[in-house]
């Protein structure tokens, strides 16, 4: 593959653009290249049920196939961002489930997670207010996490009885923070403030309530507007690379670099630097 100026490139039959989809359990919108997902339950601090789970999981699978969603950010309603799994349409049927029945529950929560790692547009979480249990782990799986210093991010899951590896916590948060700050939050359920969550490397950084989304939706397009292809590629190997040895990774990665070597954006960010222009990416 090599680009020639002017060159148009026909996309893949499978490839479906997410403009004009209306989610039926939170709100989603696309603007220019960013979509923007927000849990749209203010009045509850905008908990999941399994109605949600699913919807979520579905929409993460289909923005692995959209050709007109470069980035995503992933926010909630009001001043919170999720405060987990609902307790009267979610905690209350569970203790009424047979094994079967909540092992297809886990697994499915579980599968939103890998929806998420899978997707290859990064997501940027905007965390305000409470971010709690699932929704703790949605700004984990996040890309990158944006959030307040009002902000109070808990892994309650001992709170309630439960084990504190619940969908890939135990996997994901001590690689983010470290095993022994990880292992506090998970034994003890306790709440991580905004200041606290940027020191220990949850948070990429904290911002103003106000400014918040807009300062998420900006570092959204700015990825948007940079090689796409390459950018999925990274937030692929970033994943693939946790069950590798060094040397398998950097093996990985040479093939990874070279894939994006014979892209058309690698050559059109060559000619905008021969002509001293600043490259304009398209994703191929």
């Amino acid at each position: 593959m090599r680009y020639l100026p002017g060159q148009a490139h026909q996309l893949p039959g499978n490839r479906a653009p997410m403009a004009g989809h209306t989610a039926s359990h939170f709100r989603f919108e696309v603007e220019g290249a960013v979509a923007t997902l927000t849990l749209n339950r203010p009045e509850r601090k905008n908990p999941l049920t399994f109605e949600s789970y699913a919807e979520l999981r579905d929409l993460f699978r289909a923005l692995a196939q959209a050709d007109d969603v470069k980035a995503v950010v992933l926010t909630g309603a009001g001043e919170n961002f999720c405060s987990g799994g609902d307790v009267h349409d979610i905690i209350g049927p569970l203790t009424r489930l047979d094994m079967p029945g909540l092992l297809a529950f886990t697994r499915m929560t579980g599968d939103l997670v890998k929806a998420m790692r899978a997707c290859p547009q990064p997501i940027i979480a905007a965390i305000d207010g409470i971010c709690a249990g699932a929704g703790a782990i949605l700004a984990l799986s996040s890309d990158m996490r944006l959030g307040t210093a009002r902000s109070k991010t808990a892994f309650l899951f001992t709170r309630v009885g439960l084990a504190g590896c619940d969908m890939g916590a135990c996997a994901i948060l001590p690689r983010l923070i470290g095993q022994g700050r990880a292992s506090e939050l998970l034994f003890t359920g306790r709440s991580l403030g905004g200041a606290e969550a940027e020191r220990w490397g949850f948070f990429n950084s904290v911002s103003e309530p106000d400014s918040l989304l807009a300062e998420a939706r900006a570092l959204a397009g700015a990825l948007a507007a940079g090689p796409t292809f390459a950018h999925g590629m990274t937030k692929k190997m970033l994943q693939q690379e946790w069950n590798m040895g060094v040397d398998e990774a950097i093996e990985a990665e040479a093939q990874a670099q070279a894939i994006c070597m014979a892209t058309n954006d690698f050559h059109r960010a060559y000619h905008a630097f021969v002509a001293k222009q600043k490259p304009v990416f398209e994703g191929d």
